[in-house]
C-alpha cells in the first residue's frame, strides 16, 4: 500500500469536521453553472476529450417527463467531461504511482448516459462496471457502441501499422503479435449493470456480470499472500461517482452503497510498509459540483461516520477542477 500512502500525501490533511469543509467551500466565490446540463435541449452534445472527439446523445424529453425515480441521470453534466478528462490523463498521479493500471477493475454509481467516464477508461484498465438506474441503459449503451467503435476504429489503425513494423522486424512471433490490438476489437470491457441504492445488494455486482472468479491480477507472488489469492476478489479497485449527491433523499442511500462496495477489500493502513502486496483496499473518487451547502455537509457528516476523507487539492486537480470552479473531487478510504 506504499504506492496510495504516497498519493496520499499530495493531499494534505484529512477533512475531520463537516461543517468546517463546508464552511471552507462554500464561502469561496463560485461561478454560476445554473444546475450544471452541458446543454439540456440538445440531443446530442460534441465534445473532445485527449484529443478524442465523441458523440453523446441524450434524451431532453425524459428529462422533462414525470418519470418516479427521477430523471437527472437523461443528459450529460458539466462536470463529467472535466472529471473523465481529469481521471483519464497519463498525468495523473493515480497512473504514475500506479494506483490506477492496466489490471484495475473499477465500478461507477450513477453512470447516466453519457458513458463518457467508462469510454475514457476502460481502454486503459482491465474492465469498467458502470451501473445506474435501467432507464439509461439503452443512451448508455448507444453511446458505448458508437463511440467505442470511432475511437478504437484509429488506434486499431496505428496498432496495424506497428504490427506490421514489428512482423517485418521478426518473423518469428507473428501470433503473438498478432494478439496485441486485441483491445482494440469491437467488444469493449465495459459492463452496465441496474443498481437500486435502496433495493439491490451492491455486493454481488462483479457475480452478477460474471467477473467474480476473475484471478486477482495485483499480486507479487509473496507466499505470505497465497490465501488471498485463492480467495475470489469480489472487489474493485476503484468506484468512482460523478455529480450524484444532489437532495437530501439520496445521502443515506448513497453513502451505504459506496460502504458497502468498499468493504469488499481491506481497509486501508498506513502502517503497511512491510513490502507485502495483499489485496488492495478500494479508493473511492467522488465528483461533484457546487449546489448547496447544507445537502453537501449533510453528505459529508453521513461519509465521515465510515470512510476516511481528504480533498484532492488543485495542484492534483489541475485547472479545471481546482478551487474556485464550482467542482470537488473528494477521496474516500472506509475506516
Amino acid at each position: 500500500m506504499e504506492e496510495l500512502t504516497s498519493f496520499l500525501s499530495l493531499l494534505g490533511e484529512e477533512v475531520e469536521d463537516a461543517e468546517e469543509e463546508a464552511f471552507y467551500l462554500f464561502a469561496q466565490d463560485i461561478p454560476s453553472s445554473n444546475l450544471g446540463f452541458v446543454d439540456s435541449r440538445a440531443t446530442t452534445v460534441d465534445l473532445t476529450i485527449h484529443n478524442q472527439d465523441y458523440i453523446i446523445h441524450q434524451s431532453p424529453t425524459l428529462l422533462s417527463s414525470s418519470r418516479a425515480g427521477g430523471t437527472t441521470g437523461a443528459v450529460l453534466w458539466k462536470i463529467t467531461p472535466l472529471f473523465s478528462e481529469w481521471l483519464s490523463s497519463p498525468n495523473n498521479p493515480l497512473w504514475t504511482q500506479s494506483l490506477l493500471s492496466a489490471s484495475s477493475t473499477l465500478v461507477e454509481l450513477g453512470c447516466g448516459i453519457s458513458g463518457l467516464n467508462a469510454l475514457t477508461l476502460a481502454p486503459k484498465v482491465h474492465h469498467y462496471i458502470a451501473t445506474d438506474q435501467e432507464y439509461v441503459h439503452r443512451l448508455f449503451r448507444q453511446n458505448i457502441e458508437t463511440n467505442y467503435q470511432a475511437s478504437t476504429t484509429a488506434k486499431a489503425s496505428k496498432s496495424r501499422k506497428q504490427q506490421n513494423q514489428q512482423q517485418q522486424q521478426s518473423k518469428r512471433k507473428p501470433k503473438q503479435q498478432q494478439q496485441n490490438p486485441s483491445q482494440t476489437t469491437s467488444s469493449p470491457n465495459i459492463t452496465f449493470t441496474s443498481l437500486d441504492w435502496e433495493l439491490d445488494v451492491a455486493g454481488s455486482l462483479k457475480a452478477s456480470v460474471g467477473l467474480e472468479s476473475l484471478p486477482l491480477e495485483n499480486g507479487d507472488g509473496n507466499d505470505s499472500n497465497e490465501e488471498e489469492e485463492k480467495e475470489v476478489d469480489r472487489g474493485f479497485d476503484f468506484l468512482v461517482s460523478c455529480d450524484c449527491i444532489y437532495n437530501d433523499a439520496l445521502v443515506a442511500p448513497f453513502v451505504r452503497t459506496c460502504a458497502d462496495i468498499c468493504r469488499l477489500r481491506p481497509v486501508y493502513t498506513s502502517e503497511d510498509h512491510g513490502g507485502k502486496r495483499g489485496r488492495a483496499p478500494t479508493i473511492c473518487l467522488i465528483a461533484q459540483q457546487q449546489r448547496s451547502p447544507e445537502v453537501f455537509e449533510a453528505w459529508l457528516q453521513e461519509t465521515l461516520r465510515v470512510f476516511r476523507v481528504w480533498r484532492v487539492t488543485d495542484d492534483v486537480l489541475g485547472e479545471r477542477l481546482k478551487s474556485g470552479t464550482g467542482y470537488l473531487v473528494h477521496l474516500l478510504l472506509l475506516r
